[in-house]
């Protein structure tokens, strides 16, 4: 049996939907992008352009929510699939868009730089509980114009597994959209086998900027899924009781999924959001809050009532360091979340409210969200009825170490982690260095790094990234992109 976890009842999902619906008919989403008021003009909403408020009617939501896909898959840049984001299906992937990377030598935060990226993509080519990249750090070292698409390109290049990505600037789209082709050589073939999935954020309360819907919009376009990630604060931006955020974020995500299908039906998108409550006494948004948790488990429960696949930014730390902090508040959010079934879980390797990414820390959340893995297989008989036999072999032989029965469900009952987890006794653990978790995570991110393999993908389709990338940095005065191992 699968361990589950529930926190909110069916009928207390339904009414927090309804009141969401409610508060889109009477107050309505504001939209700063004339198109996407436009097109829910076109299908009956009440539109007041000058305030740029559109009043979404129920037929209007019932018509997108019939036409979003209840699941869809995603493909790595040889064509493999790698995940299918339906059910109850768990697939994590790290925290994106840092502005710091935890340096490993000085333990200090610092702007990222494109060798950092690189180490980044290489360290999770080499993680298999890591299913996808996500565009974690952002580079300092080029130009803020291409700083998106950059991300992207050497993610392309390096790595194998699909992109969790987005865009902060609607020019950027275009580029990200040619890169993605360029690796699979038709538009076609990227509708077919999607390689990324793009963060489209609205900003709370029920607002969508002109950047962010048209992000929308440009992915329903051309095929490529979404993540719909509202952010509401509870106590602050959002109501402070759980039960009035959870109404907010449904009407926030439901107003993005009637704008992505209403622009292209079965258009593939998560349900999800990056909820936090807000911390009067810092001014913090803490994403390691138990409260922060529950919020981002209870929105897939209603996503999933709602028929859509979902994601949540869960399984990440607020703490500086690679600490104890780090490690308790990430192992009970990839916990809770696995429990609860969140089809996409953005978060391993974050530090300091999702603003610094730490490849370190990414190490020991890889082990981390194997254990999760294993507690998602439960507990299953395996030759041990009738018990008798085992038992007398047993008392015969005072152990069972190498009983045949023993040998033939050791693997698959017990997980043994790497390297970074200790699990020595003192004696030994000191005879081996006595190294303490940031050394062996530190070690363990260089051998990962030393034994990376370079990415398959045809080294014509590498040509042409790389051709697109320094063409479209060549428009913001860089007469090459910075040095890096093809």
């Amino acid at each position: 049996m699968r361990p589950t976890l529930r926190l909110l009842e069916d009928e207390l999902i339904d009414r927090i939907v309804a009141e969401a619906r409610a508060v889109l008919a009477t107050l309505g989403v504001e939209i700063h992008n004339a198109w996407a008021l436009r097109l829910l003009a076109d299908h009956g909403a009440r539109v007041d352009e000058p305030n740029r408020r559109a009043y979404l009617t129920g037929a209007i939501i019932d018509k997108a929510l019939a036409a979003a896909p209840c699941s869809f898959k995603l493909f790595d840049v040889l064509g493999n699939e790698t995940h299918d984001f339906g059910g109850d299906n768990v697939y994590f992937t790290p925290g994106s868009a840092a502005i710091n990377i935890l340096d490993p030598e000085t333990g200090n935060m610092r702007l990222p730089a494109t060798e950092d990226y690189v180490r980044y993509v290489k360290v999770v080519a080499g993680l298999p509980h890591i299913a996808a990249q996500s565009t974690a750090l952002i580079p300092a070292d080029v130009p803020a114009e291409i700083s998106d698409s950059y991300r992207l390109y050497l993610s392309l290049l390096y790595c194998e597994k699909p992109v969790v990505t987005g865009a902060f600037t609607i020019e950027a789209f275009e580029v990200m959209k040619d890169l993605q082709v360029a690796v699979r050589g038709s538009a076609q073939a990227l509708q077919q086998k999607p390689l990324t999935i793009f963060s489209c954020c609205p900003t709370a309360p029920v607002k969508w900027s002109d950047v962010t819907s048209q992000n929308l919009i440009d992915c329903a376009m051309h095929g490529i899924p979404v993540e719909l990630i509202s952010m509401p604060l509870a106590g602050f931006m959002a109501p402070v009781t759980l039960t009035g955020s959870l109404i907010q974020q449904t009407a926030e995500n439901l107003s993005g999924a009637v704008l992505g299908q209403l622009t292209r039906p079965g258009s593939p998108m998560l349900y999800g959001g990056s909820p936090a409550i807000f911390d009067v006494r810092r001014e913090t948004t803490p994403m390691g809050a138990l409260e922060t948790m529950m919020l981002n488990c209870a929105n897939s429960e209603i996503g999933k009532r709602l028929g859509l696949p979902t994601q949540g930014y869960i399984a990440l730390s607020d703490a500086k360091q690679l600490d104890a902090q780090a490690g308790l508040e990430t192992s009970a959010g990839a916990t809770l979340a696995a429990l609860s079934g969140i089809n996409s879980v953005s978060g391993p390797g974050m530090l300091d409210f999702e603003s610094c990414q730490s490849i370190e820390k990414l190490v020991v959340d890889h082990e981390i969200c194997g254990m999760t893995y294993r507690l998602l297989d439960g507990i299953t008989p395996r030759d041990d009825f009738p018990a008798l036999p085992i038992f007398q072999e047993l008392f015969e032989e005072r152990n069972l170490l190498i009983a045949d029965h023993t040998r033939r469900h050791l693997r698959a009952e017990i997980r043994f982690p790497g390297p970074v987890i200790d699990r020595s006794n003192r004696a030994r653990w000191l005879r081996e260095g006595g190294l303490t978790l940031n050394q062996r995570a530190r070690r363990e991110a260089s051998r990962l790094v030393g034994r990376y393999i370079p990415s398959q993908l045809d080294s014509g389709a590498k040509a042409e990234l790389t051709r697109r990338m320094a063409r479209e940095a060549s428009r913001y005065g860089m007469d090459a992109l910075p040095d890096h191992p093809e």
